[in-house]
C-alpha cells in the first residue's frame, strides 16, 4: 500500500481584509496539513473564519500571507484565472443550497463542469452517468430540480462536485436544508465516498455530525484552537 502524502498543506497562512487602521485580520499563521484521503470537519462559532478558510481552500479566495500548496503546487500568489483552472480540475463543492441549474435535468447539472472543461459530449456523458448511478439517481436522469426532494438535489450536488474527479471534495453544511432521515442518508454517503479514498472537508454547526468524522479542525478567532479526533472533541464537548 503506497503512503498517503499531504493533499492540502498551510504554511503560517493569514487572511486580512481592509487596510491600515481599518484591517481586520480573519484568519491567522494558520499551519495543518491534510493528506490523501482524510475525511476533516472544520467546526467553530459564527466569525472563527471557517468561511474563509473554505474559500480559500476552495481556491475562490487568496491569502494575505503564507503558503497554500494543493497537491504540492503553491497556488497562493495565483491569479483569478489561474485559480479558476485549478478550481475546474481538482475542487468539487457541495453547499447547503444545492446550487442546482432548475432550467437544467439532473444529466445536465452533473454535466456542468465538465461542459466548462470542454469534455467530449459522449465522454462527458459517460462520466456523468456514472456519477448519478453511484449517487442512486439513475432513474431520475430526465428530471428537473423543482421535481426532486431535498435529499435527491443534494445527491445530484454530491454526483455533479464528483464529475471532475477532484482532489478534494469541499462540502459546507451539506445536510443543513434536510430533514433528520435525510440528513443522515446524505451523511452516509459521504462516509461511503470517503472509504473509497475520497479527501472530504466538511464545515458543520452540528456537534452530532462533528462527532462521526475522523478528524475534527476547531477554530477560534482565526486560528486553529484544536486538531483533534472525534473522541477527543467529544470529551472536550462534555468538559464544556
Amino acid at each position: 500500500m503506497s503512503e498517503s502524502r499531504p493533499v492540502i498543506e498551510l504554511r503560517g497562512l493569514s487572511k486580512d481584509y481592509g487596510s491600515g487602521d481599518s484591517t481586520i485580520t480573519v484568519l491567522s499563521e494558520l499551519s495543518l496539513s491534510i493528506e490523501e484521503g482524510e475525511f476533516v470537519g472544520v467546526v467553530g462559532a459564527s466569525g472563527s473564519g471557517k468561511t474563509t478558510l473554505m474559500n480559500i481552500l476552495g481556491c475562490l479566495d487568496s491569502p494575505t500571507r503564507g503558503n497554500y500548496l494543493l497537491n504540492g503546487t503553491d497556488v497562493s500568489g495565483y491569479n483569478d484565472d489561474q485559480l479558476s483552472r485549478i478550481r475546474n480540475a481538482s475542487i468539487g463543492f457541495v453547499f447547503q443550497s444545492f446550487n442546482l441549474v432548475e432550467q437544467l435535468t439532473v444529466l445536465e447539472n452533473v454535466e456542468v463542469p465538465l461542459f466548462y472543461n470542454r469534455t467530449p459530449r459522449k465522454h462527458r456523458r459517460a462520466i456523468c452517468m456514472e456519477q448519478i448511478e453511484a449517487v442512486g439517481l439513475g432513474h431520475r436522469l430526465r428530471h428537473h430540480p423543482s421535481q426532486l426532494s431535498g435529499g435527491e438535489c443534494q445527491r445530484v450536488a454530491i454526483a455533479r462536485a464528483l464529475a471532475n474527479n477532484p482532489a478534494i471534495l469541499l462540502t459546507d453544511e451539506p445536510t443543513g436544508n434536510l430533514d433528520t432521515k435525510i440528513g443522515q442518508e446524505v451523511l452516509n454517503l459521504f462516509h461511503n465516498l470517503h472509504e473509497d479514498g475520497r479527501t472530504i472537508i466538511m464545515v458543520t454547526h452540528n456537534p452530532e455530525i462533528a462527532l462521526s468524522l475522523p478528524r475534527v479542525i476547531e477554530l477560534r478567532d482565526g486560528r486553529v484552537e484544536d486538531d483533534h479526533a472525534a473522541r477527543t472533541f467529544l470529551d472536550r464537548m462534555e468538559v464544556h
